[in-house]
């Protein structure tokens, strides 16, 4: 198998990983992961959340499920559907062979 058949060309449009993108919207914000944490449980009122979980998200160990993108979109002041395309954009990543390259 050529190097070309085992490519997936992805659109630059597509966007970022989820992970990557409340990385970089956290630093944007000046917030540590216990402090997006601390700020996630303050909004939902749910305190299930910590920092190891928001750095399982940015690690890309997990994609938070819709509750959490909500108030995601909340604590950092994004739109959800902006957190809805970057997880549908992790899971997709998750979906592609081993073998094959993403570019």
């Amino acid at each position: 198998m050529s190097v070309s058949e085992n490519l997936i060309k992805i659109d630059e449009r597509a966007g970022e990983p989820i992970g990557d993108l409340i990385r970089n919207l956290r630093h944007r914000r000046g917030l540590t992961q216990g402090g997006l944490a601390g700020k996630l449980a303050d909004v939902s009122g749910n305190d299930a959340v910590n920092r190891r979980q928001i750095a399982r998200w940015e690690h890309g160990k997990r994609i938070p499920g819709r509750y959490w993108r909500n108030w995601i979109g909340v604590a950092l002041d994004v739109p959800v559907g902006h957190l809805n395309r970057a997880a549908a954009f992790s899971q997709f990543l998750r979906a592609v062979p081993d073998d094959h390259e993403v570019r």
